[in-house]
């Protein structure tokens, strides 16, 4: 079969086509025919700095790419919710051991996918796994319910996109933080309103549209430093989940709060082969939020081929797309 292989660990140049064998199927998994896959944060960060990353690294030569879509190929013993010919769409590779979906096949572990969303075509499709997990994980974990006010930092991003529509389905108020004018238009198209971050400060914002009380939910998808501006921005025992939380920070306001902090981490059911069946569940639930109308994902206006997996990070990394870059295979 066809991939995109990389042998080192580094830029965008290492990657490069190669012919490997197509995985066999095995018990509880199956084989799937792969018609697009998205790029994330994380597979440039795996394919950058490697062994850095612990566990997450592959081994050498690595088949990259997370996310995928596609037509099942081939049923292993003991999968029963799964036929051949069926379309289906999952985060199953691309780290540690298991193979990812820069290729023209990939095995994936049948508790990790799920049928793919009828409305959508395969390249939205293959937008969706990772980030739409992780949106979906964040405000659930949160407890996001009705009527709350709900901070979405990084509104127009991967994560960000998705859960300002998430928090929105589940009949909350969705105010989302954005830096431009692009970003403030997609963020008010999908339902939220937007608060240029640059312009105005966490004070402001919070007396403007809190009356100073302060968010409900806060799901800050920067993170790092940024925390501090989430903690700020939250109301008293308010919840706070985050991404990315790599970070040296003072508690002091979250504990003058009583705040709660949510670390999303979905790669663990992959790493750890830990309640794998959870992201199937969360998959079947989001095409269901998508066929109903009540959740789009935003695809990056530049297309992609397998040959250009490098040329795809390249444009990730550059910071101008707007929604997920998408790679067809």
């Amino acid at each position: 079969m066809k991939t995109m292989i990389i042998k080192e660990f580094g830029g965008t140049e290492l990657f490069e086509a190669a012919e490997l064998a197509k995985p066999e199927v095995k018990a509880g998994h199956v084989v799937v025919k792969v018609a697009a896959t998205s790029v994330n944060t994380v597979d440039m960060m795996i394919r950058q700095m490697g062994t850095e990353l612990g566990p997450l690294a592959p081994q050498l030569p690595a088949v990259l790419g997370m996310d995928f879509a596609g037509v099942v190929e081939s049923v292993g013993e003991g999968v029963t919710n799964f036929n051949v010919g069926e379309e289906v769409y999952g985060c199953a590779g691309g780290l540690a051991d298991l193979q990812g979906a820069l290729a023209e096949f990939m095995l994936a572990d049948a508790k990790l996918i799920a049928h793919k969303p009828k409305s959508l075509t395969m390249r939205e499709a293959a937008a969706i796994p990772l980030v739409g997990i992780t949106a979906y994980e964040g405000l659930v974990r949160a407890g996001v319910t009705e009527g709350q006010k709900v901070l979405v930092h990084g509104g127009a991003g991967g994560v960000g996109h998705l859960a300002v529509q998430l928090a929105k389905y589940f009949g909350s108020e969705v105010y989302a933080t954005g830096g431009d004018d692009t970003q403030a238009a997609l963020i008010t198209k999908l339902g939220g309103t937007p608060i240029n971050y640059i312009n105005e400060s966490v004070e402001d914002y919070v007396a403007k549209h809190t009356a100073g009380a302060g968010f409900d939910v806060v799901y800050d998808t920067i993170g790092g430093p940024n925390l501090q501006n989430s903690f700020d921005a939250a109301a008293l025992n308010a919840q706070v989940s985050t991404t990315v939380s790599l970070v040296e920070l003072d508690l002091t306001t979250a504990h003058f709060k009583g705040l709660s902090l949510n670390v999303v981490f979905m790669l663990i059911p992959m790493l750890h082969n830990h309640k794998r069946e959870v992201h199937g569940e969360v998959l079947a639930k989001l095409a269901e939020i998508v066929d109903a109308g009540k959740l789009t994902p935003v695809l990056d206006e530049q297309h992609f081929e397998l040959a250009d997996a490098g040329k795809a990070h390249d444009r990730l990394a550059s910071g101008k797309a707007i929604g997920k870059v998408v790679v067809s295979i």
